[in-house]
């Protein structure tokens, strides 16, 4: 058994406009994990950049108690073994960035480095225990597998399938200074839509897939939404402004995950031609596609 894992996990943008709860990527912007089993029973963390000062510092953080049910399910020993834990976080929380995706596959890769050290990494099983925990599977998806990922869930299986991102596609993300709990994003979507807005929905969310591999040209028209965005519009007010703003000079711009940020698709010529669109409040970070959780 090892006793010590490093890993390195990327950001992900969910939903992508129409692709709600089924559609991802992974960003190329990190927290980088690591634990270290002690000699003696508890948890030490310690935690730098994002969340330092806001994420729990015991058993209840999100790593810890994934990587403790890891533990239990890939035959570990001692799964209530003391641990030191450290993070370095890159990925802001609570932002639609996919921190707590991140958390659960970084707790799920190193329980798979302390459990079975020298194996590589089975993402196919990986991803079965991060959508079971998530509940659906479309941040986990890009984070365990990197790029680009349409993922679903057919009972207790996980299905995937990679797309081919156009080469000339980049993605700017638009990270305001607020936070926006999952929990309440979902809480104000209605129980039902209209027919003609669910017609709308699957028409984006078919030309998506092409948008974002061969015909990046309809990224505009594919990234149009009918199903959360227009109802959380007022919980993120300067996101949903700014996104308006965006679409509004040609750049496809979506929320990203429940929100607040705000993720551009878009080429460099396009990016440059909106130079100078007010983005106060917001940090901005141009961003390609990252890779998959990795061992260091």
């Amino acid at each position: 058994m090892a006793d010590s894992v490093r890993v390195r996990v990327p950001a992900t943008s969910a939903n992508l406009g129409p692709g709600y709860d089924c559609m991802g990527l992974a960003l190329d912007l990190w927290d980088e994990v690591g634990v270290e089993v002690l000699d003696r029973p508890g948890v030490e963390i310690e935690v730098t950049g994002e969340g330092a000062d806001t994420v729990p510092h015991d058993e209840s953080h999100l790593v810890v108690a994934t990587l403790r049910q890891g533990l239990v399910e890939l035959g570990y020993p001692h799964p209530d073994a003391g641990l030191h834990l450290v993070a370095v976080n890159a990925i802001p929380q609570s932002r639609g960035l996919g921190s707590s995706a991140a958390a659960i596959v970084s707790g799920l890769a190193l329980a798979w480095g302390l459990a079975r050290p020298g194996i590589a990494l089975d993402r196919t099983e990986l991803l079965t225990m991060a959508a079971a925990i998530e509940g659906h599977p479309d941040n986990a998806a890009p984070a365990i597998l990197g790029g680009a990922q349409l993922a679903w869930l057919s009972g207790d299986t996980v299905n995937h399938i990679g797309l081919a991102v156009n080469p000339s596609i980049i993605f700017r993300v638009f990270v305001p200074d607020r936070h926006v709990p999952t929990a309440l994003a979902r809480q104000v979507l209605p129980e039902r839509v209209d027919r003609a807005d669910a017609i709308h929905q699957v028409l984006a969310a078919s030309l998506l897939v092409t948008a974002l591999t061969t015909a990046p040209e309809y990224l505009l028209a594919a990234t149009n939404d009918w199903l959360h965005q227009p109802y959380r519009r007022t919980l993120m007010p300067e996101s949903a402004t700014l996104m308006d703003t965006l679409r509004s000079r040609g750049i496809a711009s979506v929320i990203s995950g429940a929100g607040p940020t705000v993720l551009a698709l878009g080429t460099r010529d396009q990016f440059e031609a909106v130079y100078d669109v007010d983005a106060t409040g917001f940090a901005v970070h141009d961003l390609v596609l990252g890779e998959g959780v990795h061992f260091l």
